[in-house]
Formats: C-alpha cells, structure tokens, sequence
C-alpha cells in the first residue's frame, strides 16, 4: 500500500510536469522554474528564496502643520544567491511631485515636493543624496561595498513629506485627519524571476511588497488619536485609564465598544496630556504599515472569533465623522467579514490580529487597515468594506505582485465580495449588484483593450485595465467553482494558498497549484480564460428533435469557456432547466450539441449565462414555428 501511494504520487507529479508545460510561459517565468525556485506542482521550488526587511520607523504629524518628519532604520537581509551591487529603493509618494509620470492628471491642491530626504547612511557611511535627481518612485542606490548572499546592510533615514491636501489612496482627509499611506522609504522587491522590482507608480496600478518586521513610533499631539496596522504597544502610556480600558474591553467583545464618542472628544482628555505622545505599534512578516490620525473621529471597537479550533479572536477596530451613519455599522459589518470569510470563503481564519476601517476617499486595502470613503447606501458601504476586507487573503495573505498581475488579488477580492453578499442579502440582490459593477461594462463594451488576455501584464495596460483586473478573473473563478463544484475547488484553493501563503506567487504558480490540489489538468481551462482574447458570447443556432428528446446545437462565439443554463418551456406550459458547466467546452471550445431527453414537445428554449452576461443574447432564443 505504500508503495503504491508513492508510485501514484510519483505518477502524478510527472503527469502535471508534462502537461503544465502547455501553457505560455514568458521566458523570464521560464528561468524561474529552470532554476528550482518554483515547482511545476505548483509549490514553491526547492531554491526557492525571498529577501526580507527589519524596519524601525519613527514619524512626527503635528496637524494642521502638513510637514510629516521621519526617521527609519532598515536592516535589509539578502536571501538570494545573487551579490547584490544596488539597491532600488521605492518612493512612493514622489507620485505628487509636479511632472512625474502618472496616468491621470493632478490638481494643485494634489502636487507636493514628494519624498525629500535629509540623509542616508549605509552601513554607518553617508551616502551623496540629491533630491532633485530622485524625482521618480523608483531610486536606485549603489552600496558602498556588494551586499553578499545570506548577508544583511543597514540603512539610516531621515526624510520629510508634505502630505497632500487631495486625499486618495492616502492624503489630508480634513485640517486635523490625515491617512498616512506608502510614507516611508523602502527598499523594493528583488525577486527570483525579475530581478528588481522597477516598475513606477502611476498612481493605478497597486503595489509589491516584501514580508518585513516594523517597529513603527508615531508621535502626534496630545488629544490625538492613532490608528495603525499593528498591534499597539503602549495603550496605557498614551490613553487615559478609561479608555484603555474600553479599548481592552473591546478585544473579547462581541457587542459594539463606544471607545471614544463624540462627548468624550468634547472633553480633550482620551489621550496623555502630555504636548505630544508617541504611539508604538509592532507587526511582524507583514507587507506594509499605513496610519490613520484625527483629533475629531469616533473610535468603535469590537472583536471576532476566527479560528473555531484556537477561539482565537480578531479585533474590529472603526474610526469616522459622527454623522457618517454608514460608519456606526461598521464595526458591526466588519465583525460579520472577518468571520465569514474566515469560515466559508476562502475558509482560512483571518490571519491577523486585527482590522481597522477608517473614514477616508479611497476604498482601498492595506495591511490590517482599510480606507473607506462615506456613502449614504448602508448597504453599499458594507459591499465596500467586505471587498476590501477580503483583500487581506490577496495581496496581504498571498505576496501578490499587484504592479504586475493585478488580477491575482482583486479578481479574487471581487469574487470574495459576491460570496459574502450572498449570505448578506440573498443571490439575486447580490448577483444583480456583481453583474451592475462587474460584468455590464465590460461585456458591452466591443473595445479591443476590453478583449485583450487576463494574462496581459497590468504594468502594460491603461485601458481594459479594470476589468481585466476585477471582474474578468472574478469570472474565470466562478466558472472554476461551477466546473469542480465547491469542495474540489476549496480543496485545490486552500492548495494554492498553503503553498504560497507569505511567499510571492505568479499566475503559473495558481495554475499548477489549482492542478495538483484538484488531482486534474485543467490547463485547457486556464488557457481558455487567461490566453486568449475570448469574451461571453453564445449562439443557440438550431434545437432538433430526435429519438428520446431534443438536441439543441450551440457556438461559443466568444469562446470563453462559461456555465450557462438551458431552460425550456414545453407545451404543456411547465418549463425545465438544465445546468452545464463549463467542463462541456472542454473537448471543443466553439461548438457543442446538448442533448435533453424528455418524452414532452419544447416549444421554446433559451441559453442562460446568469453573471456570465452574454455580449449578444439575440440569439440566444429558440421558439418552436
């Protein structure tokens, strides 16, 4: 019996090497696998390497001055086989400096000097810095001597920024708000199949993190308050006893915590009355911090159990405008997400100790934080909140290379999002929301940059980008699930994310991981969805009868490999429905013929996609002369 289990293991394995090769792979994803770092069964290689950063940042925010100051230490750990000559360091918001490349335009009240930098030491040795030439998001520094493997170089900083008054993705909220984003520098990816991450920012496209270790500090005046990824240190240094107490009170609590109320900001005595207080926050092998600072916001809390197995709780943190009544629910909404998700889909417990959902303009994710704009649609906002509280699984669980493969997270955060809306609101409100933001403007819009592949890098897309980002992939998932049916489908899921959960996957490690943990080759399937230039179009061209029932005869036009639902009404006026999945295309991916056998006369039949919107469903209808 052994035996036998590791001949078939063994078997197996071969059968993927060999067929996972069918699918285009770029010669530098090529390289990859050629030289061990990833697997054709989908985990990572046996030299597999990631590098990794220790940060230990400090910043000062003394609103309504707009000049944040910092100073960080970076301890950098190059893991990879390779001697290491530069380093590129990643400047994220030089995004606001006037004349940067970006995809859209940017008001006067966006524009800032961006990313100035007082000095930078390596090793304890000053290094030449001119703030005019490092203009771009991308900085590449020459190190003073070759940064060897498995050897590390420490990095001193000392910068200044001035926060935008245009907030987005982060910015200056009001006078005495601010969501502090992306404000540090830091040393960019270098990866095992491209080297240098060097991609600018554009202000679209997201972002490539490593897995680091922070220490952040953040001093602020008194009577402010601090919301940050991480777990706070020093609770009882920098609130008054009552309200580190209710925020104490919050992490085992089910019911919503007032932390600090409207009232109790009146007062100025939540926090140490000292001039400033510096809040300290930890977190480790995360890919990011972000900060969130107001004198002026409620602050909700309450908690969450994750994980059944270890009762261990998540804590649900919300920070707002007292009028913002879409945010008192958020606490609430935000408890109800990080459950389900982590009990049904993906059905992994949420893997940090906390979330926060702050009042802002961008709708964005971030480690343990989210930046969410205010709606007066109760029920939209939570939609919101739930697609971004799902990202923690993609990017944050999984080191996604948003710049590259945006599709790699928010497909799945899109799909996540329709998942969880069902629970909430039933599938019919819930399809009718995903097909309204998901799929009606991609499927009628005939552009040719709408049908360019999945697979298209997102660095190389302006136009079709969203789509081919959210809803396409989310697309291409649910007709997965429909073909593997849900537990094969978790069961391959949960492959890919064990594999690759605080490692950086690219597409070809999905689509091995989903082929091993599913036991089948399903490459035909991701060639359909993810190489071509396919779309969703059905033609239902003729419905014969013959022995024992009908056969209906159907083009793929678009050619997307889809689910879609035969329903017929017969003479008798009772009506029938008949669900294919997509596994029908397989052996054909432009024409099928399905047969239904029944003793009764149809006199009218029609192809049903469901949130697989039809580009043209004209003829879609048979009806009997």
């Amino acid at each position: 019996m052994f035996k036998s289990i590791i001949a078939g293991a063994v078997c197996c394995l071969f059968f993927f090497q060999a067929e996972a090769q069918n699918l285009y792979m770029p010669r530098d994803i090529q390289h990859a696998f050629n030289k061990g770092t990833r697997s054709l069964d989908g985990k990572p290689g046996k030299n597999y390497w990631q590098n990794h950063g220790r940060y230990t940042i400090s910043i000062s925010a003394l609103p309504p001055d707009r000049n944040i100051k910092g100073v960080e230490q970076i301890v950098y750990f190059n893991n990879s086989p390779d001697t290491l000559k530069r380093l590129n360091m990643k400047l994220i918001l030089n995004i606001h400096r006037p004349g940067v490349a970006r995809f859209g335009s940017a008001s006067d009240d966006y524009l800032t000097p961006g990313v100035q930098v007082d000095s930078i030491f390596i090793n304890g040795t000053k290094k030449p810095w001119n703030n005019k030439q490092a203009a771009n998001t991308n900085q590449m520094i020459s190190l003073p001597k070759p940064l060897m493997p498995h050897d590390s170089v420490k990095l001193d900083i000392t910068w200044h920024f001035e926060i935008s008054k245009e907030s987005g993705r982060e910015g200056m909220i009001d006078s005495t708000t601010y969501y502090l984003a992306y404000f540090y520098p830091r040393v960019s990816v270098y990866d095992d199949y491209n080297g240098w991450d060097t991609l600018p920012f554009l202000d679209a496209q997201e972002f490539y993190n490593d897995f680091n270790d922070y220490t952040l500090n953040v001093t602020v005046p008194k009577n402010y308050l601090v919301w940050s990824t991480g777990t706070l240190q020093n609770p009882n240094q920098v609130l008054q006893p009552e309200y580190a107490k209710r925020l104490e009170k919050s992490f085992t609590s089910d019911s919503t915590i007032h932390v600090a109320t409207p009232e109790d900001l009146a007062k100025k005595n939540i926090t140490a009355q000292n001039n400033v207080n510096t809040w300290t926050w930890t977190a480790n092998n995360i890919s990011d911090m972000a900060v969130g600072i107001s004198d002026h916001y409620d602050w909700d809390a309450a908690s969450a159990i994750v994980d059944d197995k270890t009762h261990r709780r998540a804590s649900m943190q919300a920070a707002f405008l007292d009028n913002a009544a879409d945010f008192h629910h958020a606490v609430q909404a935000g408890r109800n997400s990080l459950s389900w998700l982590s009990h049904n889909w993906p059905g992994v417990p949420y893997p940090f100790p906390k979330m926060t959902s702050f009042q802002g303009f961008a709708d964005m994710e971030y480690p343990m934080m989210v930046n969410d704009s205010h709606t007066d649609d109760i029920r939209f906002s939570q939609f919101v909140q739930d697609h971004e509280i799902a990202h923690t699984y993609f990017p944050f669980y999984m080191g996604i290379n948003e710049s590259r493969y945006s599709y790699m997270d928010e497909g799945w955060a899109t799909t996540f999002e329709l998942l969880i809306g069902t629970a909430e609101v039933g599938k019919e409100k819930a399809e009718e929301l995903y097909k309204e933001f998901r799929v009606f403007g991609y499927i009628k819009d005939r552009s040719t940059a709408e049908d360019l592949p999945i697979i298209t890098p997102s660095s190389e897309q302006r136009q079709g980008f969203g789509n081919n980002a959210y809803g396409k992939p989310s697309l291409s998932y649910f007709a997965l699930k429909d073909m593997l049916g849900d537990n094969l489908f978790k069961k391959a899921m949960h492959t890919y994310m064990d594999n690759w959960n605080g490692k950086h996957p690219i597409p070809w490690d999905y689509f091995n991981s989903m082929n091993s943990g599913s036991g089948k080759n399903l490459n035909w399937f991701f060639n359909n969805w993810f190489f071509t230039n396919n779309y969703i179009d059905l033609n239902l061209q003729k419905v014969a009868k013959g022995n024992g029932g009908y056969t209906l005869s159907i083009q793929n036009v678009g050619g997307f490999a889809i689910p879609f639902d035969v329903k017929v009404t017969y003479s008798d006026g009772t009506t029938d429905s008949f669900h294919q999945t997509p596994a029908v295309w397989e052996n054909n991916e432009k024409q099928i013929n399905v047969n239904i056998k029944t003793a009764k006369t149809i006199i009218s039949a029609v192809l049903d996609g469901g949130i697989f919107i039809d580009y043209d469903d004209s003829n879609n209808k048979w009806t009997a002369k």
